[in-house]
């Protein structure tokens, strides 16, 4: 990606490539209306900014390409802060790609992933973290994902991050000017006071570390694992989840002999439905991999829904089982299936110390016996009491280092103000957050950042 030409005029198609009723391009530099000009007959630079304006867009022998409607944004009223526009043409492949060649001829460029975004945040139209949840808000895919990007894109994390480190700032050039008259022993940054903020700002970042669980899952989805023995129904449970036979279901064992992977939209959360080969002995070799299969699956899950037949599992088996799979403190349901065939099964036949009543889930996934009580159960162990209270949640695993390495270096400040090391090294420590806090938003960034960070974005954004 080319980032030191913010002067060139970018060009690129801003919806979706192939055919559809309207097409979008778009176009921003410094001399966006003198490329399209030439060939549309009413004067773009002179039209009121945020305005649209309807005509004939030609090519450079007077044939009309199409009828199009031009939207209009001067500098720094704009996206990416500079003079910019949008043709909206008929979504004909063919037309598209004729009025682009008619940019790139008359002295435009195609623009680099992510380019429109990365002036955007370069001219100061948002920070790093705001221009991050613009690709979020894009990928989002459910209710939750898409109110988690809308709030950081709108400031809110940012702005959490941005008053931490004004805060920080404030102690450190106290610091730093004690140091100025080192040698009058005088102490303008109050340890007490310094002392009570690091431990403040500690909480605010230790529960933003804390809640980049959520913002992962919700981001990229649950990844849920439906485990079990053979013939308890795995595959069932899987198809009345999706509403649809998407799993092969049979009375021989050992069916699944691969791992099966859908999405499911529950109460605004994406979650990863993965169904895998039943837990035993492995008949034969490739069962024995399918069994492998799972257990990989399970070490990398948020949540496991372990199946059970209630006629032919004895609680003992359950127990067995749940000690085996339910690793890594990762939330699970016990789910009791085929209860149509024995409806006096009791929770207590066989809750323990591992298995809570409120984990097990009595249900028949071939008559769709609490179907919905389990999609319930399930969105609420996602727990997402965090969004419901306006709290920023983490969902960019680079954020999540950067805040981890500024409490490290606040840790150490916490450590030398109770030892008594000098203010310098204080300074220094509070710096070293600071700067790791910045990186967040941008106000320390490099041209490999950058780069890393817009890569990823599509074309035209």
């Amino acid at each position: 990606m080319n980032i030191n030409n913010p002067q060139d005029t970018i060009v690129a198609l801003a919806t979706p490539s192939g055919s559809g009723a309207i097409g979008v391009i778009r176009l921003s530099g410094p001399s966006c209306f003198e490329v399209i000009q030439p060939f549309f007959k009413k004067i773009l630079k002179e039209q009121v900014g945020h305005s649209l304006v309807l005509g004939a867009l030609k090519d450079e022998s007077g044939t009309v390409l199409d009828e199009v409607l031009i939207s209009i944004f001067h500098g720094p009223k704009s996206y990416t802060g500079q003079d910019s526009l949008e043709i909206s043409c008929h979504g004909s492949s063919y037309i598209l790609q004729s009025v682009i060649e008619l940019c790139l001829r008359n002295g435009a460029r195609m623009a680099n992933a992510g380019e429109f975004t990365m002036r955007a945040f370069l001219n100061g139209q948002m920070d790093l973290s705001q221009a991050e949840a613009v690709a979020d808000l894009i990928a989002s895919e459910s209710s939750v994902a898409h109110e988690i990007a809308m709030r950081q894109m709108r400031g809110g994390f940012s702005n959490e991050i941005k008053d931490l480190r004004k805060r920080l700032i404030k102690f450190a050039s106290l610091i730093e000017l004690e140091l100025d008259f080192g040698e009058e022993d005088v102490e303008f940054a109050d340890r007490s006071q310094l002392n009570e903020l690091v431990s403040n700002i500690q909480q605010v970042i230790r529960r933003l570390i804390d809640s980049f669980r959520l913002g992962n899952v919700i981001k990229n989805g649950v990844n849920t694992v439906i485990a079990g023995r053979p013939n308890a129904g795995k595959s069932t449970l899987l198809n009345v989840l999706l509403n649809e036979q998407r799993a092969i279901v049979s009375d021989i064992a050992g069916t699944t002999r691969d791992t099966i992977e859908e999405l499911i939209n529950i109460k605004g959360i994406q979650f990863r439905l993965i169904d895998t080969a039943g837990i035993r002995e492995a008949q034969d070799q490739i069962e024995a991999i399918g069994v492998e299969k799972t257990m990989e699956k399970i070490e990398t899950a948020s949540l496991l829904l372990y199946v059970f037949d209630v006629i032919r599992t004895q609680p003992e088996e359950v127990k067995a089982d749940l000690e085996k799979l339910s690793k890594n403190n990762i939330p699970f349901l016990a789910i009791a299936n085929k209860m149509d065939l024995n409806p006096y099964t009791k929770a207590e036949h066989y809750t323990n110390e591992l298995l809570k009543e409120e984990n097990y889930l009595p249900v028949s996934a071939l008559n769709d016996m609490n179907i919905e009580h389990l999609k319930d159960r399930l969105a609420e162990l996602v727990n997402i009491n965090q969004l419901e209270q306006g709290q920023s949640v983490v969902t960019n695993s680079r954020h999540l280092g950067a805040l981890s390495q500024a409490a490290e270096s606040l840790n150490t400040v916490v450590e030398n103000l109770k030892n008594g090391i000098s203010g310098d090294f204080i300074a220094m420590d509070i710096r070293q957050a600071i700067h790791h806090l910045g990186e967040i938003v941008g106000e320390v960034s490099t041209d490999d950042l950058l780069e890393s960070i817009f890569r990823d974005f599509c074309i035209g954004k």
